[in-house]
């Protein structure tokens, strides 16, 4: 068992500290002291050369960042910051990339010193010596200070004191690798190089560029001409000054030949609608004035509904974007950045999980697969896996997941494969060889196609190797335990004796998260922070590959960075509220801000991958693009896989996604709907935009109104004031107060508040551009971690930290909602940001959704839930300020309200079959006028679904699919919704809900095998009762209307149709509880018949049907 060194951090205040950057120094209590840390950035010159302690510098700081990634942090409430030094966190003997983490170097050749050889950024050892002698930095340290500069294993001085030499020497074999153009180093990459690796400025490198093309100013003019060519002269320094300014994005209109019948319509349908409302208001069934009375109630409503959803998609519209001009404003030599190092701001990416048995781990490690390989640039990107659950078993196929990229990632970026998880790329229903033009592509692909393989045993053997391994230690100490008290003599201690069944690591060591079997301090809802960063942040210049031999990928041409890779699990206690995934995203928040600190995030469940590797540009370039700087998040369309061809319960809710969300996109922006999703950090952290205003009008414009708002605030009542993003300055001494009391006491947090919000500005390239940065601002490389930054991390992410902060309650994912997502898009809406809808030619993230039926109505439940929690709250768009539009809040308004539908919808469905058992109508007579209402709502409803077909691009089917799965949803999990959270706002009572089950694509058989398993669940009992109801009143008026004297066929012609509506809606309902076979559980029919025999007895015995012994009766129709 490798032997655990844990190196601790005092944390008796909640205060950030400085901690040194040497990993020795951690033991230092330093919890009592604050300090004020300052960085200046000063460019390397002849005149300024401040790499005279370049030793003492870059080599501790190299020594800290390996400390960094091979530790794993833990801490917490009433617990000191651990940092555990780890050989190694897998079992298998993979190759591992010089990122990932784990001890990497060789063990110090020094007689008793067991430490490990610094690496460079390709894991190499750094050795001072041409011997190879392989030493430590502490005993390198030792020879040069206290011995006599003499080398241990050869016995000869020194010829340098800088170890930081050595590492250009080992790294000449693969420079030699590199392409002609690499090898021409510009003057500027020559002297930042330089000023690294040398104490003294060697002039001679000034006096000898003979081939530097200057440029105007100070900067070193591109050697690449702007169109391409390579000619050594530079390109016209006049061509950047004449280029015409083009957008980022466009919106595109809909054709008025569809919009404007389709708004006609609209107006057209609404005047029908007041008409027979007030038709029949003034002719009431007198002969069943109940059933009129019911019917009349649940017209209105449906009216009022069907207006709440309409409106909204008066002003739908599309978008486009245009990469090109991202490319060349961000990555494109210019006069502010001459060597077109890329310009785009970061962007921290989380993937949240909470369940390892019901989210398997090879769909997560896979989605984190492809956000490693996503089209970004490597060192502004940062993944963080959010673990809810503290398992080892997803710590470990993380693990697993980092240590693959290091052949996945370069295969995707050599090859541009599309799309980049690889269980979606290896299963593809196509030609994978097709436009694929490199002689080694077929190589390639099958030893990745061999690896993925035997990376998905590893992954999916992990449960029984953890076990087997937990299982051995623990016999270990229980055998150790029982040795020791034979040997002491206490036979009645060793029969009592009861060792813990702790989850062990790959090293050896406690699990310091959730146990297989739970202890105190060990569960689910009891155990320490975690957090491993599993891939440390990469090097700011490109890496190329190698060639090793012919078994190997040639990647001397691919870069094979990675992005940085942490993992988290948050710390949880006995009696703090977690606040479930919301507070798991707050917890990232915060981590990421210490960490990365990007100023946009991504947010993915985890069994949404990046389908389009270029879906972060996509929605970047909104956020770059001229009035950017007011877009709160980018929503991108839900896509799934896995479903059913004919899509029975509506899973890929097209209707929703591309009628609904576009039509919100020209008002004031989609809603958040909890998945691919790229935020704005600061509008996360409940800043108003810039240049905030009112909303005065009532449709898609209107006009505006600026709001007086003042920048400083009385303290008194800073508690209702949203903070302005200019109020998070040095001099405002009032607000610099108030900020730590919302934000938490970590200095370090708020520090990066003003650095993500001038990161997250566009391009100040135009003139009319506000609130922008300069060109070439964010091309400085990223500071290397430290133990100190991971251990702020891990207190921010502490049980404690929330306590007295506005956190969830008007910072990040908002608490108190079981659709935390709705409620956190909603409050930025209600701050005046705006939203945009990012739809891509090629969809940009696809996952999963449950096909089957029990797990597609508990998730229905736990949405409509969370509307009606929403209508019950302050959330209610009834509150909204001013700064909402009118027909936003109306959207929003409609999103609490749908749930309550539900009453009058099952009502009207049980309408047909009352009126068959009893004889009655809901209207006196089937008349003329009756008839022509009802015509003309038809006709206008299927008119308008045509258009929202034609300018939506759904398919009728959907559209179908969409209506059915509507009245199955809302005479089912919406009637359950309303019912919990009357519960929940009258006695209390809180609502939990489970994780709906992911699949984990193992099952080749049969890929639609859930579709057909039967689950009973009690959301089924009213859709059942509908349709054995409206059947038996088919039945009854039938038989009744045959054998009258004076048959009422025209009633029975309206019932009939009627019932017929409601089971046509049924039908697919109907078909998924016969199962595979056709054969309908017993339980369906128990149920379904007692309760259908129940209503139709009673309403019988309280209304029975009129005498059929009259004489005269024929058949009627108008």
């Amino acid at each position: 068992m490798a032997s655990e060194s844990p190196s601790t951090i005092s944390n008796g205040s909640p205060r950030v500290h400085h901690v040194n950057q040497a990993s020795h120094d951690l033991d230092s209590d330093i919890g009592g002291v604050e300090f004020a840390t300052y960085t200046v950035h000063i460019p390397s010159t002849p005149d300024n050369n401040p790499m005279s302690v370049s030793m003492e510098y870059s080599t501790s700081q190299r020594v800290e960042d390996q400390f960094v990634s091979s530790s794993l942090f833990t801490g917490g409430y009433n617990c000191v910051t651990q940092a555990q030094l780890k050989e190694k966190v897998i079992e298998s003997q993979t190759s591992h990339h010089p990122q990932m983490t784990g001890a990497k170097g060789s063990f110090c050749a020094v007689p008793g010193c067991d430490a490990k050889v610094v690496t460079d950024e390709r894991g190499l050892d750094i050795v001072p010596c041409e011997c190879d002698y392989k030493i430590c930095m502490d005993c390198f340290r030792d020879a040069v200070r206290n011995g006599d500069h003499m080398c241990p294993g050869c016995k000869e001085p020194y010829r340098d004191l800088d170890v930081t030499e050595y590492a250009a020497t080992n790294r000449k074999q693969y420079q030699q690798q590199m392409s002609k153009t690499e090898r021409r180093m510009s003057l500027m990459k020559s002297t930042k190089v330089m000023g690294r690796q040398s104490s003294e400025f060697d002039h001679n490198k000034w006096l000898f560029e003979t081939k530097g093309s200057y440029g105007y100013g100070n900067a070193i003019w591109p050697k690449v001409d702007v169109d391409g060519s390579q000619d050594g002269i530079g390109g016209d320094p006049t061509v950047f000054h004449d280029k015409q300014w083009r957008p980022l994005t466009r919106k595109l209109n809909i054709s008025a030949a569809i919009l404007s019948p389709y708004r006609l319509l609209i107006f057209v349908r609404m005047v029908v609608l007041g008409l027979f409302l007030q038709w029949r208001i003034r002719n009431p069934n007198e002969d069943a004035v109940w059933l009129w009375v019911m019917s009349v109630v649940c017209e209105i409503w449906f009216a009022i509904s069907w207006l709440l959803d309409q409106l909204p998609k008066l002003c739908p519209i599309n978008r486009i974007t245009n990469l090109d001009v991202l490319k060349e404003k961000f990555e494109t030599p210019s006069l502010r950045n001459p060597t077109g190092k890329s310009d785009l701001p970061g962007i921290d990416i989380f993937v949240s999980t909470a369940d390892p048995e019901k989210e398997p781990p090879l769909v997560t490690a896979n989605t984190i697969l492809s956000i490693l390989a996503a089209d970004y640039p490597v060192e502004k990107l940062a993944c963080y896996v959010s673990d809810d659950g503290g398992a080892l078993l997803t710590f470990e196929a993380m693990a697993e997941a980092a240590s693959f990229a290091n052949l996945w990632v370069p295969f995707c970026r050599k090859h541009d494969i599309e799309p980049r998880n690889p269980e979606s790329y290896f299963t593809q229903k196509r030609d994978p060889y097709k436009n694929k033009v490199r002689q080694d592509f077929v190589r390639d692909r099958r030893r990745v196609k061999r690896e993925y393989d035997e990376y998905k045993v590893r992954i999916n053997g992990l449960p029984d190797s953890i076990r087997r391994r937990s299982d051995a230690y623990n016999a270990r100490d229980e055998m150790k335990a029982m040795k020791l008290g034979r040997a002491i003599g206490n036979d009645e201690a060793v029969d009592n004796l009861k060792i813990p069944k702790a989850t062990w690591m790959a090293d050896g060591t406690h699990w310091p998260g959730t146990w297989t079997f739970p202890a105190p301090e060990h569960s689910r809802g009891d155990h320490a922070s975690i957090m491993q960063v599993m891939l440390k942040p990469p090097s700011d210049e490109p890496l190329k590959g190698t060639t090793v031999d012919s078994n190997s990928m040639d990647l001397s041409e691919v870069d094979i960075r990675l992005p940085m890779l942490v993992y988290v699990s948050r710390e949880k206690r006995p009696g703090y509220d977690h606040n479930k995934k919301a507070g798991a995203m707050n917890a990232l928040v915060r981590a990421s801000a210490v960490m990365s600190n990007g100023p946009f995030i991504l947010n993915l469940d985890c069994d949404h991958y990046i389908y389009n590797s270029q879906a972060l540009r996509e929605g970047m370039c909104f956020m770059m693009d001229r009035g950017g700087d007011r877009i709160s998040y980018v929503q991108f369309p839900q896509r799934f896989e896995g479903i059913d061809p004919s899509d029975r319960y509506a899973n890929h809710n097209t209707v929703f996604f591309d009628v609904n969300m576009r039509a919100l996109d020209g008002l004031q922006g989609p809603v958040y709907v909890g998945t691919g999703c790229l935020f704005r950090r600061t509008a996360l952290y409940g800043f108003d935009p810039p240049r905030v205003k009112d909303r005065n009008g009532c449709c898609c414009g209107g006009r505006n109104k600026k709001s007086k708002s003042s920048s400083v605030v009385s303290a008194s009542d800073i508690d209702s004031q949203t903070i302005q993003l200019g109020d998070v300055d040095d001099d405002n001494e009032e607000m610099n107060a108030i900020i730590p009391k919302r934000f938490g006491n970590s200095s370090f947090l708020v520090d990066s508040i003003q650095v993500a919000e001038f990161q997250g500005r566009p391009l100040a390239d135009h003139p009319s551009l506000k609130n922008g940065r300069p060109p070439g601002a964010l091309t400085f490389p990223r500071e290397l971690l430290d133990a100190s930054t991971v251990a702020e991390a891990i207190s921010v992410i502490s049980c404690w930290y929330e306590d007295k902060t506005e956190w969830g309650q008007r910072i990040g994912w908002i608490y108190g909602s079981v659709t935390e997502d709705v409620v956190t898009g909603y409050r930025m809406h209600n701050r005046g940001w705006r939203s945009v809808y990012c739809v891509t030619k090629r969809d940009a993230f696809r996952g999963t959704a449950p096909i089957n039926l029990t797990d597609r109505l508990h998730q229905v439940l736990r949405w409509a839930t969370g509307s009606v929690e929403i209508f019950f709250s302050r959330n209610n768009a009834l509150f909204a300020s001013s700064k909402m539009k009118f027909l936003q809040r109306i959207a929003y308004l409609n999103v609490g309200m749908y749930p309550f539908t539900s009453f009058f919808l099952i009502v009207y469905c049980f309408l047909p079959a009352l009126s068959l058992i009893s004889g009655q109508f809901i209207v006196q007579s089937l008349n003329i006028t009756f008839l022509v209402y009802l015509l003309g709502i038809t006709v206008t409803l299927i008119l308008l679904a045509v258009l929202e077909i034609k300018w939506s691009g759904i398919e009728l089917e959907e559209w179908w699919r969409n209506e059915q799965f509507w009245l199955i949803g809302g005479t089912s999990a919406h009637l359950a919704a309303v019912l919990q959270g009357l519960l929940k706002v009258i006695a209390g009572i809180e609502i939990s809900f489970t994780l709906t089950s992911k699949s984990g694509g193992d099952d080749i058989d049969d890929e639609f095998v859930d579709l057909y398993i039967f689950k009973w669940t009690s959301l089924m009992i009213p859709p059942i009762t509908i349709m054995m109801t409206n059947l038996i009143g088919i039945a009854i008026a039938v038989c009744r209307t045959v054998y009258s004297v004076i048959p009422q066929w025209s009633k029975l012609l309206g019932g009939v149709f009627f019932s017929f509506w409601v089971l046509a809606h049924l039908y697919p309902f109907a078909k998924g509880l016969m199962g595979r076979r056709g054969k309908t559980p017993t339980v369906v029919f128990v149920w379904s018949g007692l309760m259908a025999i129940t209503i139709s007895l009673l309403w019988v015995a309280i209304s029975p049907p009129s005498g059929t012994n009259q004489i005269g009766g024929s058949f009627q129709f108008p």
